[in-house]
């Protein structure tokens, strides 16, 4: 059977995901006149389209000259290292795409990486050619220079370049002469990636990735690396720790175009799903009925990030969500287990909380917001990083971490991190731009993104990836202003909030309901505050001249999920809900609080 396997690595919003789906379009799969020509096929999760990132890795299939190619669109972000490294697994060859104005960025580094280490042959798309000011052959260049550092083959070295506009569905070897298709892609693919070697012998597949069906219950995905499967078959399930379990195939389904098609076997090297093996993870092996032979496991990146989850017991608990206790809280946690391989869960402190580790706050926060729409109500605690102790020494995760901003704010940006305990490697200068370089603990990366965005006026872009442990660098100093606490429970009153303006900046506006021990706004100094800002105007019948104006207040912060999770000190919690992210202090109650604080 004629075919190829292939991922494609790119940096968020490089336009990956779009090229993928101009090569389903291209491969007539989906009708000219659908209307599905503008929307993006590939990510269909809500959390992806609006943040523009690939989260969950995703397999598609493409005939072209008799050839099946099956495509895998990978993350992006560092966060979802777990999902890259099960996904590469499964390709012989890898399509690195760049944007031709920004050239490579951090984040196409660590996928990169990771594909040359296990020696796939990378062909290079400089996309988006149309833009002004791009430039392709210095990006090349650049692309050459980085697999270079990371230490490529010769034969690696040698790849091909395509140019083209992903958006505008073309593909040429020179961008200079724009062509009308990919057609020049799909050639080059054929030409360039090998096909899948074929072992004979009993069946091995190793399960990279799992999916969900409510009829089926788990169907294992993986790649067919020796054998072939044939359905209805009795296997045998290898497991990570080497026991074996006896199992049989119900169905065995490839993939076409953008679905599944239902075959009865699958040949050595095709990438397939499985349905009918129970108890499975990922990292297990399918193998021979007789003489089962398990392939090594995936190695899978360590947590380096841990929030606490607990249930919601605000005094608003229970207003605006479904699932509300821990049974709700623990199933979801469980079920997310299942497919999130770089997550693990362990009982809290309480009864009714577990500890979430995960590989970083977008990663875990990401998690969060997918429980929020499917109406979960729960709190978080602060995050905090994973130490080890390596040779009796505590260690710390340490993160590289690069900025790009104008070259006006490198001097603030420098200023933040080292504040935080990096150490600035090296500065590259690009047009009216600098790359900054650093080493930081991870745990000085916690709301360092939104403190940075606030000094540059939006114009920073940070990426960061895990490098290594190291010995533990000192305390950090993260937030040094206090919070503003509200007193009593009620509504927040346009007359109460504009009396007390000069004591800090508010999160809340006038009608939104408050309790007592919520925290409402930044305080202007470092200790916190409590304040009353349901309090309304008492009314007599005397007049005043210029006393009666109207009240004025300064619009409310509102911060999102990640900025809120990285705002939070150690004694509050974010209660979340599905249409609300509050801040509130841990013990409610002020006579507490001074209590504990003793």
């Amino acid at each position: 059977m004629n075919l190829r396997n292939i991922a494609i690595i790119a940096h968020v919003d490089h336009g990956k995901t779009t090229l993928v789906d101009k090569i389903i379009l291209q491969g007539k799969l989906i009708r000219e006149n659908s209307t599905q020509n503008d929307e993006l096929i590939l990510d269909n999760n809500d959390l992806e389209r609006e943040r523009g990132i690939t989260i969950l890795a995703k397999n598609v299939s493409v005939n072209y000259k008799g050839c099946k190619i099956n495509i895998i669109d990978t993350p992006g972000h560092v966060d979802f290292g777990g999902e890259v490294e099960r996904v590469l697994n499964m390709a012989d060859g890898v399509l690195l795409l760049v944007d031709a104005f920004e050239g490579t960025m951090p984040q196409t580094r660590f996928v990169l990486q990771k594909a040359l280490s296990m020696g796939l042959k990378p062909i290079v798309v400089v996309n988006k050619v149309d833009k002004e000011n791009c430039r392709p052959d210095e990006v090349n260049e650049q692309v050459f220079d980085l697999m270079f550092n990371l230490d490529a083959t010769e034969e690696q070295l040698d790849f091909k370049t395509l140019y083209g506009s992903a958006k505008q569905g073309w593909m040429s070897l020179d961008w200079n002469n724009p062509g009308t298709d990919i057609i020049p892609l799909l050639d080059t693919i054929l030409e360039e990636i090998p096909a899948p070697e074929i072992v004979e012998g009993t069946p091995q597949m190793i399960i990279t990735s799992l999916e969900y069906s409510p009829y089926v219950g788990r169907i294992a995905v993986g790649r067919l690396s020796r054998g072939e499967l044939v359905s209805g078959k009795p296997v045998s399930l290898c497991k990570r720790d080497e026991t074996i379990e006896k199992s049989k195939i119900r169905e065995l389904l490839v993939f076409e175009g953008l679905g599944k098609q239902k075959v009865e076997k699958v040949s050595c090297g095709d990438i397939c799903a499985v349905v009918g093996i129970e108890g499975f993870e990922i990292g297990d092996t399918i193998a021979d009925f007789e003489n089962p032979e398990a392939l090594p496991p995936i190695a899978i990146d360590e947590p380096t990030m841990s929030m606490l989850f607990t249930i919601n017991d605000s005094p608003f608990f229970g207003k605006d969500g479904k699932f509300v206790t821990t049974r709700h809280l623990k199933d979801r946690l469980d079920k997310e287990l299942e497919k999130n391989l770089a997550l693990k869960v362990k009982d809290g402190p309480t009864a009714d909380s577990f500890r979430v580790f995960g590989r970083g706050i977008l990663h875990i926060s990401v998690l969060i917001e997918t429980m929020r729409r499917e109406g979960y109500e729960l709190q978080i605690g602060q995050p905090k990083v994973v130490d080890k102790t390596i040779d009796g020494v505590r260690c710390e995760p340490i993160e590289s971490l690069t900025i790009d901003l104008p070259e006006v704010h490198a001097g603030k940006a420098i200023e933040m991190a080292t504040r935080r305990k990096g150490v600035l490697l090296h500065i590259d200068h690009r047009d009216e731009r600098a790359i900054l370089h650093f080493e930081i603990p991870a745990r000085g990366l916690i709301g360092l993104r939104s403190n940075l965005l606030t000094a540059t006026a939006g114009e920073a872009i940070v990426a960061h990836r895990f490098k290594d442990y190291e010995p533990f660098k000192g305390e950090i100093e993260i937030r040094s202003n206090g919070s503003l606490i509200a007193m009593e429970t009620g509504t927040a009153i346009a007359y109460g909030l504009s009396k007390l303006q000069d004591r800090g900046k508010f999160f809340v506006a006038p009608g939104d309901e408050i309790y007592s021990g919520q925290v409402v706004g930044e305080s202007s100094r470092s200790e916190d505050m409590v304040l009353n800002i349901c309090k309304t105007k008492k009314l007599t019948n005397m007049r005043a001249s210029g006393s009666d104006d109207k009240s004025s207040v300064s619009p409310a912060i509102l911060f999102s999920l990640e900025e809120t999770l990285e705002y939070i000190q150690k004694d509050e919690y974010a209660e979340i809900t599905p249409n609300f992210i509050r801040m509130r202090k841990i013990l409610l109650n002020e006579n507490d609080r001074k209590r504990a604080s003793k």
